[in-house]
């Protein structure tokens, strides 16, 4: 019994971390955004900088097309696909590697592997909040 105290109150410890530390996130992301707006109130009331907008508008249109245009050829595209694909991949082994990293800490309980090369790596965890789905 004596145990779970300690380990009731380090958890709610950690529970008052998080929750301050979220509000704070939040308050930040808000201030933020003012802050943003601001600047881009600024920025749209200046006549030097909307002008050198316009024209980088105007050559990232030329760019877009010319882009367009070489990504339509047929030997661009098969490029473009095997990117697409090996993007997919990469995603997919990444989350697997992550699933199993975690199984292999919570097995093992140690957080460190030797790769194939011989090099030890240590495994790092990353958690974050998102707002649950109603």
């Amino acid at each position: 019994m004596d145990n779970q105290q300690p380990n009731a109150a380090t958890l709610l410890n950690i529970e008052n971390l998080i929750k301050s530390h979220d509000i704070k996130l939040n308050t930040l992301s808000d201030e933020l955004k003012v802050q943003k707006e601001m600047l881009n109130d600024v920025l749209e009331n200046d006549t030097a900088f909307q002008e050198a907008s316009k024209e980088a508008k105007k050559f990232a249109k030329q760019k877009t097309v010319a882009k367009a245009q070489v990504i339509a050829r047929p030997e661009v595209k098969t490029i473009v696909e095997k990117i697409k694909d090996i993007q997919s991949q990469t995603k997919e082994l990444k989350v697997a590697l992550s699933d199993y990293l975690a199984q292999y800490v919570t097995i093992s309980g140690i957080n460190q592997i030797e790769g194939e090369d011989g090099i030890l790596r240590q495994i790092v965890m990353s958690a974050h909040l998102v707002k649950k789905a109603e």
